[in-house]
């Protein structure tokens, strides 16, 4: 993603995270959403790919246009891949846009 295409759809080009008793995180700076179940969630950032891995997950808000997400649940791990993974869209959001 390109920062001016950043700045059209609403991502501020900064990623952060916020997470709280290993039980809700927030992450900003979220590029596309790939999939997600009770057990993983799996993201594109500003920094790169983003798994959050745990048990009973729950999207609470999703917002790529903004770039925020928001999940619950037993939150067991935090992973990040390959940073050139940020420029990745998954087949819906390319059919979507």
């Amino acid at each position: 993603m390109s920062i001016g295409s950043a700045e059209k759809s609403g991502v501020s080009g900064r990623h952060s995270i916020v997470m709280q008793d290993c039980a809700s995180i927030s992450v900003t700076g979220v590029t596309d959403v790939d999939s997600f179940d009770e057990r993983q969630v799996k993201l594109f950032t500003e920094c790169g790919e983003m798994v959050i891995h745990g048990e009973n997950l729950h999207v609470n808000e999703m917002s790529v246009e903004v770039g925020n997400v928001s999940v619950e649940g037993e939150i067991s791990a935090l992973v990040y891949g390959d940073k050139a993974a940020k420029k990745h869209r998954s087949f819906i959001s390319k059919l979507l846009r």
